[in-house]
């Protein structure tokens, strides 16, 4: 179960950076732009992201405990 949630949360950090990015480079929401501008469908994937980069960094600094201390 780890294992998925590390995943999905990578998949979706991947898929906020992408979407950082579009609006970064070409001013383009896609999520906004598949969802609806502030849908509720579009708050819960922003909500998503959010959280799956949370996910990311407790896992990642669980996978290493001998960099960060913990022998």
């Amino acid at each position: 179960m780890l294992k998925f949630l590390t995943y999905l949360s990578y998949t979706l950090v991947l898929v906020g950076a992408i979407n950082w990015g579009l609006v970064g480079v070409f001013n383009f929401d896609l999520v906004a732009f598949l969802f609806g501008e502030m849908s509720t469908i579009t708050r819960a994937v922003y909500a998503l992201v959010g959280l799956s980069a949370l996910v990311s960094v407790v896992t990642a600094y669980m996978s290493c405990p001998e960099k960060y201390g913990k022998h």
